[in-house]
């Protein structure tokens, strides 16, 4: 075959995967999109559970960003759901808002102060750590002790298998701090769930005749049979180079999913973490996001574990010293194209993954007009 008429092989279909197949699509290119898994959306594949009742099988995933670009292009795909996400975390006898707010900082605290008096306990509280190095420097920086030890500390470690002090700064610094009353977890100007679900966004992204899809089909097992102009990969990056230098770190998820019956709601937020007590992190509870109306409710409790399928990047930095062995490899890769979470070993949210994909497809649309 004309290397010109060559399909652009494109491994993963999630997220990143699809976004750089319609890319490519919309511009004229072939793609041959696959995924080992048998369904389309990676881990924001949700479906309807068998009591009707729409699902994430990985986990909550809520739609949020502050990129205009970002949302004009996925509301190519989908009609949308206003949805802004509130998490409450159970702390002894107490619910309190997280991100931690003014109440939740008046209730733990055992103080009864408006916005001036809680950013004048924050400053009482706070210890000073400089360099700071890790996710416990940045927590007591903004805090102080007691709040990181009731409401980061013990999270921290079921989420992740290690201490605050073991982690890089980027996990806490995630995570804001307010003296207002605001509630909302995510403070972007855009929070909506897709008005159909993920999957239905999927299988409109990757609806064009010039993407052919194949599932259940592993990268490996064509990687060395057929030809293709390109390749972009959205895999582990160590596994794609036979874990060379070693494993990359990942954690993992069980996923315990419950349908209760004749009850319209179980919880009065989206999500409940829970910092110190049992071994699971959090439920969620899906018709808050969603908005669906049913007699019944679906509910997820997630425990983080080692084993299991890589659903976040260890930050640490030795991780990222290990990491960045894989990604001079994958610097010499001509052929191949490395993005998404997986592939570049980052902490990404599900807009950041569209705005690496739509990026390193402009760049890759760039090389391959001028070869």
């Amino acid at each position: 075959m004309n290397a010109a008429n060559l399909p652009i092989l494109v491994v993963g279909a999630g997220f990143a995967g699809a976004t750089c197949a319609r890319e490519l699509a919309d511009l004229g290119f072939n793609v041959f999109l696959i995924d080992k898994r048998s369904h389309l959306a990676g881990n924001a594949y949700d479906e309807f559970d068998s009591h009707g009742i729409l699902v994430h099988r990985y986990g909550p995933h809520f739609f949020h960003t502050n990129s205009e670009r970002v949302f004009r292009w996925l509301s190519r795909f989908t009609d949308w759901h206003f949805y802004e996400h509130r998490v409450l975390a159970k702390v002894g006898e107490y619910f309190v808002p997280v991100p931690i707010n003014r109440k939740t900082i008046n209730i733990l605290c055992n103080i009864n102060a408006d916005e001036r008096g809680v950013e004048k306990y924050l400053e009482s509280v706070r210890e000073a750590h400089y360099p700071v190095r890790t996710s416990e420097d940045v927590v007591l920086n903004s805090v102080g002790r007691d709040l990181c030890e009731k409401i980061f500390r013990n999270y921290t470690r079921k989420q992740w298998g290690l201490d605050l002090s073991e982690l890089s700064p980027g996990v806490a610094a995630r995570i804001p701090v307010r003296v207002t009353d605001d509630d909302r977890y995510f403070d972007d100007i855009f929070q909506f769930m897709p008005k159909e679900g993920y999957t239905r966004m999927f299988e409109k992204i990757i609806g064009h005749p010039n993407i052919k899809i194949e599932l259940n089909l592993d990268y490996r097992h064509i990687k060395n049979k057929f030809e293709f102009k390109h390749t972009i990969y959205t895999g582990p990056i160590d596994e794609f180079f036979d874990f060379a230098f070693g494993r990359l770190p990942y954690r993992s998820i069980r996923f315990e999913h419950e349908h209760i019956a004749n009850i319209e709601k179980f919880q009065p937020v989206g999500t409940v973490n829970f910092p110190s007590e049992y071994l699971y992190t959090r439920i969620t509870e899906f018709k808050h996001a969603t908005g669906q109306r049913h007699s019944g409710t679906s509910i997820v409790r997630e425990y983080p574990c080692d084993e299991g399928d890589p659903f976040y990047p260890i930050p640490r930095t030795e991780n990222e010293s290990l990491y960045k062995k894989y990604r001079d490899l994958s610097e010499a890769q001509s052929g191949v194209t490395f993005v998404g979470r997986l592939a570049q070993y980052r902490y990404y949210n599900m807009d950041q993954v569209v705005a690496a994909a739509i990026k390193s497809t402009e760049n890759l649309v760039r090389r391959l007009i001028c070869e």
